[in-house]
This record gives structure tokens, sequence and C-alpha cells, in this order.
């Protein structure tokens, strides 16, 4: 059967960046892990949300970059601030418009509904508001966008 997985390469912390993403979101699983001779993890089969992943435990050649990131669109600000905190913790750092970098420099996109909902308003001024107030958040707030 023919399956698409979306592969992130790590120096060499695949196995922990894998345990730490699936204690982050309650629907995910470790499908397999296929060890070296070393007993250390080459490569980890894994699903966040219904979504495959495969990490890599490649070597220091090539680091992640915002070209690509991980949309995660959730509903409301408890979400928002639920997955935000957990995947800034320890190191993670904070980017613009719902963007964030975790502690392995995976980026992130943590957009409530709410937002496209907001520049999506048929008002065009209350849309460009929701534009201008986006663009001034780090996190984004759903309060702030009307």
């Amino acid at each position: 059967m023919t399956s698409i997985s979306h592969m992130l390469w790590f120096d060499d912390q695949a196995e922990d960046a894998v345990n730490f993403y699936t204690s982050i979101f309650s629907e995910s699983k470790i499908n397999d892990i296929a060890r070296g001779p070393d007993g250390k993890a080459f490569t980890i089969n894994f699903s966040i949300l219904g979504c495959n992943y495969i990490a890599l435990n490649g070597g220091p050649m090539y680091k992640f970059s915002e070209a690509f990131s991980i949309f995660v669109n959730v509903d409301g600000q408890a979400e928002v601030d639920k997955y935000w905190g957990a995947l800034i913790a320890e190191g993670g750092e904070p980017g613009r418009c719902g963007w964030l970098k975790d502690k392995y420099g995976v980026s992130w996109q943590i957009v409530p509904k709410q937002l496209g909902e907001a520049l999506g308003n048929p008002d065009p001024e209350k849309a460009g508001k929701a534009m201008q107030a986006m663009m001034q958040m780090s996190k984004i707030v759903i309060a702030d966008l009307n």
C-alpha cells in the first residue's frame, strides 16, 4: 500500500524528540523503532494526530529551518496555550504569528481555527484589524483578534 510520511532528520536526538512529541499530543503513537548495532535508534516511525512521521538519527550535516513546519490547527485558546507552552518548554523559542521552534529546532505553527475565521471575516475592516493584530503576536491570542 502506498503511503506518505514526513521525514525529520535529527543529529542524534530522534528518540528523545519522538518521546517528547508523543508526550504532548494525546493522539500519538510510536509505531516502530529500528535500532543500529549499538542499540541506538536509527529510525522511528510515529504518528501525531493521524499524521505519519519518520525520525532519523542522520548526523549533524542538515539542520531544520522554517522552510518546513508542522501546522497544528486547534480549537480555542486553551489548546493554543497547551501546545504552545509544551513545545517551547525546555529551550524552545517563540516566533511570530503563531510560529515557534521547539528545543530540537523543529518549526511548528499553533493556529486556532478562530484565526482563520477572523482573517476571513466578510467585513474587510474587521479582517484587516485581525491581520494587523496577528502580525504583532507571537503566540496567537484569540481575544486580541477582534
